[in-house]
């Protein structure tokens, strides 16, 4: 019971710090965007509309470790252009040769890849599970839909994740709020239509919230489409 109290007050304060996040943001980061955005164009890059991190999490099977999830999270590298996101993915190991457990983590800047994140912890994220034959395929043209700003509701989505495991991949796309059923199906629909999904796959959903209290990502989905 402890437990369970004590991540409601996780919850609630990160609640909390999003909406004082949500302030800030409307006065600071439009400036710095602005700012980067005119010395790409004076660089004669191609800027996109959100710069990206990519994270990596490597946990070894079998073994309990005291380190908390945070900890293990390592960011790997950051882009704010077009040409920086294929600098960056032609180096990237594909997810054939990753492995398991490992996750990728590929989440707009200055939003950390956990629930209790400010941007994250009132949102959840759609699942697909795939065959580790066609996973690659797909996780890159999300990626491409992403960077492209090519999903519906984009300023709702904060990020997707790669989960490589041993007898199947992964793939789940996080946005902000959980609770505005219209905007969580409007995503569904534009997933399945920009990867071309064929109707044999079966998307999940699980909000944050849930993964917290139950600690788990992918089990006890809430939701089926």
């Amino acid at each position: 019971m402890e437990i369970a109290e004590r991540r409601d007050d996780e919850i609630r304060d990160a609640r909390e710090s999003a909406n004082m996040d949500s302030i800030k943001s409307q006065y600071v980061t439009d400036s710095f965007a602005d700012e980067r955005h005119s010395r790409e164009l004076k660089a004669g890059l191609h800027p996109l509309r959100y710069k990206f991190a990519i994270w990596y999490t490597r946990r070894t099977p079998g073994v309990r470790s005291q380190t908390s999830y945070e900890d293990n999270i390592k960011k790997i590298v950051e882009f704010s252009t077009v040409e920086g996101f294929w600098a960056c993915y032609c180096h990237l190991a594909r997810a054939s040769i990753l492995p398991s457990p490992t996750d990728l983590h590929f989440f707009k800047d200055g939003i950390r890849p956990l629930w209790e994140d400010g941007a994250n912890c009132s949102g959840g994220k759609w699942i697909i599970r795939f065959s580790k034959v066609v996973s690659a395929r797909f996780w890159e043209d999300l990626l491409l839909a992403l960077v492209g700003d090519q999903l519906d509701d984009a300023d709702n989505i904060c990020g997707a994740v790669l989960s490589v495991r041993f007898n199947e991949d992964i793939i789940s796309v996080w946005n902000r709020n959980a609770s505005d059923h219209q905007a969580v199906m409007g995503l569904r629909d534009s997933i399945k239509r920009h990867l071309k999904l064929p109707h044999a796959y079966v998307m999940e959903y699980k909000p944050h919230d849930a993964s917290l209290r139950d600690n788990s990502s992918y089990r006890n989905t809430w939701l089926r489409g």
